[in-house]
């Protein structure tokens, strides 16, 4: 068969399955505004949980480092691409983070992958959580190390993998992978279990917190994510996140020990041989930091948690939120695709979830609140989601 042919084929099963994507154009962005295709729109899909992606303050030091550096930072960072702020941000993140050092890289998809891939070596362990982000699957099957998955926050599955693991390969290194919260279900990780585990079999504990900073951890101090907020930062031996979330920037980074941190400057290629993030993203990334472990951020906190109960008040059904994620789940791809454009009719927006992002028969819409939201822009979304609701029970067969 003729390669466009064969494209062809596959396009059209995406289709008939209700799989098939497109991208949308946003042409403004205004907080929680966004225009699409000239229609103004509010926005329950966006992972800027405390509003700061349009912090003047970020905007500031993004233009000040540009009047220092210009734009694109012109090399990789092992070249001429790496600046003082740079430097200066992997710093910061190490403090936050309770590490004794941090890498900062191009994209948090680029850390998760680039790092897992060569962490484990032939006759080490990767046990991986079911529900675990895209990235960290791809980096753990790169990996040259065995990889086992356990079902979803399943303790007792997690210690029988660690039994085996310990059994078979005796010698080898043991690395449990895991989000602190995650992406799609928004439920949090029972970490402090699975430190406890990772320590009673002799494991190594990679934790990926880009959906907890600076929406779990202690007041002032939101950057520790999770693993802060229960005091368990010194007991997670690789600590990853995002910038381009709550704290308003963009890229990835990984925090641990400086050993380590020498280790990925030679061997994590995703680093090597990428060009630096702008030093102007850096220095705006900085500026978020600094927000969220600041009297301001505490209140951006404070807000959005505020407008995450009244959320949850509103919609009644939906179980106890652990983070800003609320997914609801609708099950067939062809309901969450209906649900989305009932929604986008009545101004709001939030794309359905589909596979491959989650499983077959688990679409859902992604909602996620931000501090940003007004009382009065959460309750007439609620009004609306629930008419898109109504409209969908319609439409099913009686």
């Amino acid at each position: 068969m003729h390669f466009t042919e064969r494209i062809e084929r596959e396009l059209a099963k995406l289709k008939a399955q209700n799989l098939q994507r497109t991208l949308r154009c946003v042409e403004k962005v205004s907080g929680t505004e966004i225009v699409v295709a000239g229609k103004t729109l509010l926005n329950f899909s966006s992972n800027d949980y405390l509003g700061l992606a349009s912090h003047p303050a970020l905007q500031e030091a993004a233009v000040r480092a540009m009047c220092d550096f210009g734009f694109g930072a012109t090399a990789s960072r092992l070249i001429c691409g790496t600046t003082s702020e740079h430097l200066q941000l992997e710093e910061e993140l190490a403090v936050a983070k309770q590490a004794e050092a941090a890498l900062f890289f191009s994209t948090g998809y680029a850390a998760s992958s680039g790092v897992l891939s060569i962490l484990m070596e032939h006759g080490d362990v990767i046990l991986l959580d079911k529900l675990a982000h895209a990235s960290l699957v791809d980096g753990a099957r790169q990996s040259k190390a065995t990889l086992r998955i356990f079902r979803h926050n399943d303790l007792n599955q997690l210690e029988e993998q660690l039994q085996w693991a310990r059994k078979k390969f005796p010698c080898g290194e043991i690395l449990i992978v895991t989000e602190s919260i995650f992406s799609m279900d928004g439920d949090l990780a029972p970490l402090r279990e699975i430190a406890e585990l990772k320590e009673r079999y002799g494991a190594l504990l990679f934790l990926d917190e880009s959906h907890a900073i600076g929406i779990r951890g202690k007041p002032q101090r939101r950057m520790g994510g999770l693993a802060g907020e229960l005091g368990l930062s010194n007991r997670i031996d690789f600590q990853m996140g995002t910038l381009g979330k709550a704290v308003g920037a963009a890229g990835g980074y990984l925090a641990g020990s400086r050993q380590l941190i020498d280790y990925l400057l030679h061997r994590a290629r995703s680093f090597i041989f990428s060009t630096a993030q702008p030093p102007a993203v850096a220095a705006a990334a900085r500026t978020g930091l600094a927000i969220i472990n600041s009297n301001e951020g505490e209140i951006l906190n404070e807000q959005l948690w505020k407008n995450i109960s009244l959320f949850q008040a509103a919609m009644k059904q939906l179980p106890q939120a652990e983070s800003a994620i609320l997914p609801l789940f609708l099950g067939e791809e062809k309901n969450s695709l209906t649900a989305a454009e009932q929604l986008l009719e009545r101004g709001f927006y939030v794309p359905a979830i589909r596979y491959p992002t989650v499983a077959r028969g688990h679409a859902r819409l992604r909602i996620t609140i931000s501090a940003a939201h007004t009382e009065h822009t959460i309750k007439s979304f609620v009004m609306s989601l629930n008419l898109a609701r109504l409209f969908l029970q319609s439409m099913l067969p009686t």
